[in-house]
């Protein structure tokens, strides 16, 4: 039996009650000023700590001020068990919210902080508070005397089940996630996937990855294949690139002028036109005797990877220019025809080190 209900109980449990919710309204507060504080800050982190903070410390205050007055009261123990588990469950149910809030946020920052992963936030930011709000709710249960074994057991059973179902789509998801965390590919990059396709690309969600490629058509590339891939990304770990023309010159010709003048062209296009490398370094290589011309290599320098087709373009056109300003020749393939009595031979020449020789083909005329 407890003992009857008396002022002094009352007194003692307004007190209490009192007291917690004055530190209520202090903390709530001081967590106004530290926000005001935090907001003057870079880091995002502590503007989301302070607003987790300023919901549960006021609720725990409370909790912990009706808890005091429950003790001060003469109630029965079945009574008192209650009231304890319904503020511990009130308590557990603000900090889990509380809690989501933190995390949810906190990954929206990491999110929004990493291009590309921004347009995708929304859906992991989700998924983390999901599964805070199911563990504070299995806390709960278990808090209220229930048994969560039976529960795990049917929620391990049916994701089983599900995953089976939605396996391509589960192998989507994870796929979407290590790209963007890994930061291999983002919005923007051009790339080019063994299997051919190639483009920009311009959105990364949870399920596929979406390509523009140079026609300005959209190549829709889930991300389970796009991870399963060799892939080649033209903007990692420079946007800049080096491209190789190729040309040739006669065998009279003067290498060093040739490569003189190809440098001045190379210095130009670099200088001019737009989308080129201004402090790209020219560079020729020569590197074959060919039937009928010495084969060189000329190394363009390209901001962008779009950007070379015009710089290809103007180079060709200027260095044609200035060779034949030059006398510098550029000499065709040349074929010796010898006809002959019921036949034609056509003696293909070989290497500019040798002679040509021998009978390449033979047709009889008519």
């Amino acid at each position: 039996m407890t003992r009857a209900l008396t002022l002094d109980d009352l007194i003692l449990a307004g007190i209490a009650l009192a007291a917690g919710l004055l530190a209520a309204f202090v903390l709530r507060l001081l967590l106004r000023w530290l926000g005001k504080q935090a907001d003057r800050t870079r880091w995002s982190g502590d503007d989301v700590i302070v607003d987790a903070l300023r919901t549960v410390l006021p609720w725990a205050a409370v909790a912990g001020g009706a808890a005091a007055a429950a003790a001060a009261l003469p109630l029965t123990r079945t009574v008192q068990h209650h009231t304890n588990q319904t503020l511990t469950v009130l308590l557990i149910f603000v900090v889990t919210v509380a809690s989501a809030r933190v995390v949810g946020n906190l990954v929206r920052s990491v999110a929004q902080s990493r291009s590309g992963v921004a347009a995708s936030a929304t859906i992991f930011v989700n998924i983390t508070r999901v599964m805070v709000l199911a563990l504070g709710f299995l806390v709960v249960l278990q808090t209220l005397g229930i048994s969560i074994a039976p529960m795990l057991t049917a929620l391990g059973v049916g994701g089983l089940a599900v995953a089976l179902a939605l396996q391509d789509t589960l192998a989507n998801l994870f796929a979407g996630l290590h790209i963007l965390a890994s930061k291999t590919v983002q919005p923007g990059d051009y790339i080019r996937l063994s299997s051919g396709e190639e483009g920009y690309v311009t959105d990364i969600n949870w399920r596929q990855t979406t390509i523009r490629n140079l026609s300005n058509n959209l190549v829709i590339i889930p991300n389970g294949q796009l991870a399963g891939t060799n892939m080649t990304n033209y903007n990692r770990p420079e946007q800049e690139l080096t491209i190789m023309v190729q040309a040739g010159v006669g065998y009279d010709s003067d290498l060093e002028q040739v490569e003189r003048v190809t440098c001045e062209v190379v210095t130009e296009v670099m200088r001019d036109v737009t989308g080129a490398v201004p402090d790209h370094e020219p560079a020729v290589r020569f590197h074959t005797f060919g039937d009928s011309r010495i084969g060189f290599t000329v190394i363009l320098g390209v901001g962008e990877f779009s950007d070379q087709y015009r710089i290809k373009h103007e180079f060709i056109k200027r260095l044609h220019r200035r060779y034949r300003t030059e006398g510098i020749s550029i000499p065709a393939p040349a074929r010796a025809v010898t006809l002959r009595q019921g036949t034609v031979s056509i003696p293909q020449q070989r290497d500019g080190a040798e002679e040509a020789g021998g009978v390449s083909a033979a047709a009889r005329l008519d």
